[in-house]
């Protein structure tokens, strides 16, 4: 595929200043199901299944609903229609049937999709077991979406949402402890503010509760007292050593070092997922701005439309925020006054979307139409001028999950102790960038391989697991302008 292995035939004519980034030419080829050993088939033949079976008993669950109301049947129809649509597509996919070219529905990247379709065919790796599987599985996402799209009655239908919403309506207890440590901090703000050796150590358990999701140790930041934090500042050393195994590499420090050269800085997320990662992100975003320095406001980057299934996209983010959205039960004032702070952010503009917080999903942006193609990040260059003029003014560009980690590295089979500066290939150094991600693909680079192989030697799935992070971080540098 030529946007994963990329060749001279893959891009238009371009101008001499983005020439030297727009022909990288990576010497490994990408993850592909062909290896039966690997994670890519195991999705191919197990998940992406699943996956079209959560959307179609979604569209089955709203047409339920709707047999109650007679002026819906139009509705209703054409629901069973895109549930025989995505049927048929399940069907297809386990029969390694060809990848159909994807409709025109008036939103983004409909030609760019069809035109890497046409030259995988043309290699004879247009079938859902040949296709590299960065690109199939941006492909079966945006095909999804595109079924909806092409529909009258179901056009800004996001068939993930409630599974979404579910899912951060259960976490109300992890949701509450964050929102009670935040507020124990505004007590020692002054302290931490004027105390970089107390703003270290906090930044350090934020990065990780950060990093971890859905699956942090939470007891690493719940009720902490000023008594807690100087009792960190004292072990946070051995603390970080318990957890440094599961990290595989380590650039917290550095990140660090780098976030004090700033001064009333804006930095970027690039968002993974919806619900309590994204509840995650924004106490981490609120920290940097309320208790430190060095960073004053920050630009959140959704998906335009609905992707990987849990993806943060605009109603997303507003929904979190939404009362009707909170997490089940009482909500504690701490809660109350943390969602409130932070409408107050957004309305003063020390946080943003990087489209209109009303955007409608589908909405093409070229703010955000990038997110959702199958290239890897190093394109972004001459793909996404805009995104890439306005992430090169920031003072630091956050990169969550393991998707936005597959495309920052191409999704290409390097081997794990290439450099991360290596195997982001023109990206590195254009702005300080720092990936977030926990395993679960199987790329990984910056490992050392004595690491590498005794995890393998213990039978530890750890490329794909959940259970092994890295923290990747590379600061600006000289690229050209």
């Amino acid at each position: 595929m030529c946007a994963l292995r990329v060749t001279a035939d893959c891009f238009p004519k371009l101008s001499a200043a983005t020439t030297s980034m727009a022909f990288f030419s990576p010497p490994y080829p990408p993850y592909d199901p062909t290896d039966k050993t690997g994670f890519s088939y195991e999705t191919v033949v197990k998940r992406w299944p699943i996956i079209l079976t959560t959307v179609i008993d979604n569209v089955y669950s709203v047409n339920h609903e709707l047999t109650e109301f007679p002026d819906k049947a139009a509705k209703l129809d054409e629901g069973k229609a895109l549930i025989a649509t995505i049927s048929r597509l399940k069907y297809g996919m386990a029969r390694d049937r060809a990848l159909e070219p994807i409709l025109a529905d008036g939103e983004a990247l409909v030609d760019e999709y069809n035109a890497e379709l046409g030259r995988l065919e043309e290699r004879g790796q247009n079938t859902w077991f040949t296709a590299p599987w960065l690109y199939a599985e941006c492909y079966l996402y945006r095909l999804i979406r595109s079924i909806f799209a092409t529909s009258q009655h179901w056009k800004s239908h996001d068939p993930f949402f409630s599974q979404k919403l579910d899912t951060y309506q259960a976490s109300g207890t992890a949701v509450h402890r964050l929102a009670a440590t935040l507020a124990e901090l505004e007590s020692e703000k002054d302290k931490i503010v004027n105390d970089p050796e107390k703003a270290k150590v906090l930044f350090h358990e934020m990065t990780q509760m950060c990093l971890w999701g859905n699956a942090t140790d939470l007891s690493l930041l719940t009720n902490m007292t000023p008594e807690d934090i100087e009792h960190l500042q004292t072990i946070g050393r051995e603390a970080q050593d318990a957890r440094k195994e599961f990290i595989l590499k380590d650039d917290q420090s550095a990140v660090w070092e780098h976030i004090m050269t700033l001064k009333s800085a804006r930095i970027d997320f690039v968002l993974d997922n919806a619900g309590f990662e994204l509840f995650t992100d924004l106490v981490f975003a609120d920290f940097l701005v309320s208790y430190t320095p060095y960073i004053s406001k920050v630009v959140f980057h959704p998906k335009s439309i609905p992707w990987f299934v849990s993806d943060v996209t605009p109603p997303d983010f507003a929904a979190l925020l939404g009362a009707s959205s909170l997490p089940r039960g009482p909500v504690p004032e701490n809660l109350e006054r943390t969602i409130a702070r932070w409408d107050t952010y957004l309305a003063n503009g020390t946080f943003s979307l990087s489209v209109p917080r009303d955007a409608a999903i589908g909405m093409p942006d070229e703010m955000v139409n990038f997110w959702t193609s199958p290239w890897p990040y190093w394109e972004m260059r001459h793909r996404a001028p805009k995104v890439w003029d306005a992430l090169r003014e920031s003072g630091l560009v956050i990169f969550k999950g393991d998707l936005n980690y597959r495309k920052l590295t191409g999704d290409l089979r390097w081997p794990v102790d290439t450099p991360f500066e290596t195997a982001v290939g023109p990206l590195a150094h254009a702005f300080p960038l720092l990936s977030l991600r926990t395993n679960k693909a199987d790329v990984a680079v910056g490992v050392p391989r004595s690491v590498a192989e005794a995890l393998d030697a213990r039978g530890e799935k750890w490329r794909v697991n959940g259970r092994y992070a890295l923290i990747s971080f590379l600061p600006r540098g000289n690229v050209q302008n």
